[in-house]
């Protein structure tokens, strides 16, 4: 497991309120929820399909973990699997590549460079 890089999918409207405020306090889930969902390569194309399907202006962004230090937790999340969870705001300092959300020819995610 890469433990060093995660991602999270945002609506248009919360990327572009991130690039505003260079910080992003969480989408109403994670607000609920007392933490920001993130997903890894492995998991990121099941939480689109899980908790996306159907959206337009979708944006992947890359977050570097390492800049996020001890307020990352991976705990056991859907399929007992784990999952990176941030437990403060996500600084646009720790996102490394963004772009929207799209597929290849087979309907797989694809990530920004």
């Amino acid at each position: 497991m890469n433990d060093t890089v995660a991602y999270k999918i945002l609506t248009g409207e919360q990327f572009q309120q991130l690039l505003a405020d260079k910080v992003f306090d969480g989408a109403p889930i994670d607000k609920a929820d007392g933490y920001i969902h993130m997903s890894t390569a492995a998991q990121a194309q099941e939480t689109l399909e899980k908790h996306f399907a159907g959206q337009d202006s979708l944006v992947l962004a890359a977050v570097d973990l390492t800049v996020l230090g001890d307020a990352v937790k991976w705990e056991v999340s859907r399929g007992d699997a784990l999952f990176p969870h941030i437990y403060a705001d996500l600084p646009l300092s720790a996102v490394i590549a963004h772009g929207p959300v799209a597929y290849d020819a087979d309907g797989k995610l694809t990530f920004p460079a």
